[in-house]
């Protein structure tokens, strides 16, 4: 049997993009996933930065599938901006040994950046995170390929830049990791 990924999505992040999201995300990986309303409650908040520590909160995920017994891997979709010791910020972080990631919505809307919003822009930007992420826990490295969900953005252009799908060669090692057939 195929594993499912569930996307825990969080009661705050923006509304209504749900099954956008999930559609591209299984266009890019092709396997089945189920989106629910997280139940995780989060930790890691530095009032100095407004930031939450993603480390802090991949360990919140690995307490609560330890707690709950659950194995399949999670997807965090957060409005939170997050970031890591060392960084900035970062658009997401995952811990493939426990098969948990996160996603923040934050730096991936428009407006943040003072531009105004727009939906599409958005579910397509945390999909490309989502599948970036999620490809981290099936063992997947970063690309170089500027055009490849595996490549690392540093802004929000490099983001943009990316396309909805795996280069070739990522595409390849995903499918023969995880023995994935396109759906």
């Amino acid at each position: 049997m195929m594993m499912r990924i569930k996307i825990f999505w969080d009661q705050n992040a923006p509304g209504g993009l749900e099954t956008a999201v999930e559609k591209r995300i299984r266009s890019i990986l092709g396997i089945p996933l189920e989106v629910v309303e997280s139940c995780i409650l989060l930790s890691g908040y530095n009032r100095e930065r407004d930031q939450y520590d993603a480390q802090k909160i991949l360990s919140r995920i690995q307490l609560f599938k330890r707690q709950r017994g659950k194995t399949e891997p999670i997807l965090l979709v957060v409005p939170h901006d997050l970031s890591i010791r060392g960084q900035d910020f970062v658009f997401g972080l995952a811990r493939e040994s426990v098969g948990a990631a996160v996603v923040s919505t934050a730096r991936l809307d428009n407006g943040y950046y003072g531009r105004e919003r727009e939906d599409s822009d958005l579910a397509g930007r945390i999909a490309k995170e989502g599948a970036h992420e999620i490809g981290h826990l099936f063992g997947l490295e970063h690309c170089p390929d500027v055009e490849c969900v595996m490549f690392p953005p540093r802004t929000l252009g490099e983001l943009d830049r990316k396309k909805l799908a795996f280069c070739t060669a990522c595409g390849k090692k995903f499918r023969l990791r995880e023995g994935v057939d396109s759906l």
